[in-house]
């Protein structure tokens, strides 16, 4: 069987990939899957190497080894922080990637074309015998690519299908690339949060759809590659606008979206590529994407369908105003609080991820509990700018994983709780998703600290934070402001611990 090593390390490969996805679903298991997926990405590079790829050596390995260097250089200076904005960054890479294979193959097939016109013969007619009659002397044959070789022996259907595969490989990455470039910018802080669109907002990026789709039946009808290029366009556009129509409140939604369009760019540049693996992981990564950004929608209570279209609809009207004060504590009255508690849940936001506190968060967490103290932390679904990005920060500072408690675990147990320090989150924390209908999170499920007794807020001002939204929860009597950077507020609380 032709290929049949490449065959086999893409099985491995994909069983691997799958383990990977299904181990990164729990703490525990997570470093033992990333493993997995490493292991399996190795077998499928050696695979195509020794397979398709073959005859490539030299381009391949110098690529690899430039794109190793350059990955090595972002996974050691990029702070956890700025996670989310690097996995925005690389979808990007994974759409620009569907663009270039896609454009590729339509040069490929106007090169197979023109040669098999030179030689006087039919491109992918079909011989009396059934298969493809290639009919062209040996010596052309051999010399072309095995992408051109692929595509030489395609019938006209196959053909026909061909094109369809790289249309909707370009159109998909060439929104994943703009829209994720942007989401990287809204991350980073390079460009403005809150949602923005052009006049006509949602009409403009309909139309530009509708014209994707009269382009695409224009192309498969032979008018020309011009209608790629027109197709492209509209499509960076729609990535583009897409996103900017997106406020901050559901970047975390998201990174998740464009996980999942990078997944399925990668599935049709798997089609395009006659590539099994491709297919089968682009496949994964699109539907895992897909599913997790539909739970975290849930979670947000946002309309799937609404965040995908930029936007689409959301709260109308003048939102509640917010009565009172904010008043301010020391890490004196902080520590005589944690002192008498014997109940204590700590709800970690962004907050904690820029001031890089968890550290001086989990020795809080070991001194309270040597003392025989019940500490618990509420994870929600959305916290931080990245899913799972508390968990994985408390991971990293050795915080139990039985103490780290998801949204619906804990939110029951707020009301038998003393003491409640959230670090640098409000969105998630925020009353008015339940008291206000025409806030920009109304219904959105939210962890329900201000029904504890007591409630200290780490925050480093008096801002409404990333999505701008103003959190009544700052001014509630039980609440007190613990002001000042994350990791110094903690530093000086911890010796005042008994």
């Amino acid at each position: 069987m032709e290929y049949g090593f490449t065959i086999a390390t893409y099985v491995v490969a994909a069983v691997l990939f799958i383990l990977s996805l299904g181990g990164l679903s729990g703490q525990e298991s997570a470093k033992r899957a990333v493993w997995y997926g490493i292991v399996g990405m190795a077998l499928a590079v050696v695979g195509t190497l020794v397979g398709p790829g073959q005859g490539l050596w030299v381009a391949s390995l110098v690529l690899i080894a430039l794109g190793a260097g350059v990955g090595y250089q972002l996974a050691t200076k990029v702070q956890m922080t700025q996670m989310p904005e690097l996995v925005a960054i690389m979808h990007s890479l994974v759409g620009l990637a569907a663009v270039f294979v896609g454009v590729n193959a339509d040069l490929m097939i106007n090169s197979i074309a023109g040669i098999y016109q030179e030689a006087g013969l039919v491109m992918g007619a079909v011989g009396p015998d059934g298969y493809t009659a290639i009919g062209l002397p040996k010596e052309i044959y051999d010399g072309l690519s095995s992408f051109g070789q692929l595509i030489a022996k395609k019938s006209s259907v196959e053909i026909t299908i061909l094109q369809v595969e790289l249309v909707l490989g370009i159109w998909i990455g060439a929104v994943t690339f703009t829209g994720s470039v942007i989401a990287y910018g809204k991350l980073a802080g390079k460009v403005d949060t809150s949602a923005k669109q052009l006049p006509g907002g949602h009409i403009l990026n309909a139309a530009a759809a509708i014209a994707s789709l009269v382009l695409m039946f224009a192309y498969l009808s032979g008018m020309g590659s011009w209608t790629l290029v027109l197709l492209t366009l509209l499509a960076l556009f729609i990535g583009y606008h897409l996103i900017m129509g997106i406020g901050g409140a559901d970047m975390p939604v998201v990174v998740s979206m464009l996980n999942s369009y990078s997944g399925w760019a990668a599935a049709a540049i798997g089609f395009s590529l006659g590539n099994d693996l491709l297919i089968v992981v682009g496949a994964l990564v699109g539907s895992s994407g897909a599913i997790l950004s539909y739970i975290m929608c849930k979670a947000m209570n946002r309309s799937f369908i609404s965040v995908i279209l930029g936007g689409f609809g959301g709260a109308k009207g003048e939102q509640m105003a917010v009565e009172g004060e904010q008043v301010a504590i020391d890490a004196g009255g902080v520590a005589n609080a944690l002192n008498e508690a014997d109940s204590i849940i700590i709800v970690p936001g962004y907050g904690m991820a820029v001031a890089q506190a968890q550290q001086t968060v989990a020795e809080l967490t070991r001194k309270l509990r040597a003392k025989g103290k019940e500490v618990r932390f509420a994870i929600h679904p959305v916290a931080g700018r990245l899913p799972g990005h508390m968990n994985v920060l408390l991971a990293e500072a050795k915080v139990p994983y039985d103490i780290v408690m998801e949204m619906d675990e804990i939110n029951d147990d707020f009301p038998d709780t003393d003491v409640v320090i959230v670090i640098g989150s409000n969105d998630i924390v925020n009353p008015a998703a339940q008291d206000d209908p025409n806030s920009p999170i109304a219904g959105m499920p939210v962890l329900e600290v201000w029904k504890a007794k007591q409630v200290f807020v780490s925050k480093r001002g008096q801002g409404t934070g990333y999505s701008g939204i103003e959190n009544p929860l700052f001014y509630k009597d039980n609440t007190r402001m613990f002001y000042g950077d994350a990791k110094a507020s903690f530093d000086q609380l911890l010796p005042l611990i008994d």
